[in-house]
């Protein structure tokens, strides 16, 4: 084949993966799919790039059989050095996971369920297996069994579990009772970090 023909070859091909493609609605309801721009009266329109992804990074195939058969979830909200260094470390090996933050009524509840009751951060959750408190080697252990990489292949971004954030805890309030004593109510606290 000639240079020239396999360069004109390159050129069209790098053209053609970023053409872009447009979907539209007409007045009628009928929908269009075009190279060009939708006409001014088009109802509702959308714009593709072909080659486009849906914001993530294609994972390699080691680290899909990983998160397909034990997907990683950590429990942690700022509770200092312990939950600090449990989310350098996902993130430092690239592990895909989900933070869930405990002081949010539903996930609090969902962290005892996991814990057998315990309230206790940071917890790392390994699709069945439940590790509480961080303590490095046994945390690279679990991942290494589960198929993990030991170090990143490609860049990830956890994902927060942002479901019902945790409002800040009220002042009780105080009523007057008849014999002088209160009721007050207190806010429930925060799950202790563990003790390394």
């Amino acid at each position: 084949m000639r240079p020239w023909m396999l360069l004109i070859m390159l050129v069209s091909n790098v053209a053609m993966t970023q053409a872009e493609t447009y979907k539209w609605i007409d007045a009628d309801g009928k929908v269009h799919y075009s190279d060009q721009p939708p006409p001014p009266g088009a109802r509702k329109s959308e714009r593709k790039q072909l080659g486009d992804k849906p914001g993530e990074v294609a994972l390699p195939y080691v680290l899909q059989q990983a998160v397909k058969n034990f997907p990683v979830t950590i429990f942690v909200y700022d509770c200092g050095d312990g939950c600090n260094r449990a989310r350098t470390l996902l993130v430092k090996r690239g592990v895909p996971h989900t933070i869930k933050d405990p002081m949010v009524p539903e996930l609090r509840e969902e962290l005892k369920k996991a814990t057998g009751g315990e309230e206790v951060v940071p917890v790392l959750k390994i699709g069945r297996r439940v590790l509480r408190g961080f303590e490095e080697g046994q945390w690279n252990a679990a991942l290494d069994a589960a198929g993990y990489p030991k170090t990143a292949l490609v860049p990830i971004a956890p994902v927060q579990n942002n479901a019902a954030r945790a409002a800040p805890p009220i002042e009780p309030e105080q009523t007057p009772v008849s014999d002088g004593a209160s009721d007050e109510a207190t806010p429930e606290s925060a799950p202790e970090p563990a003790q390394n």
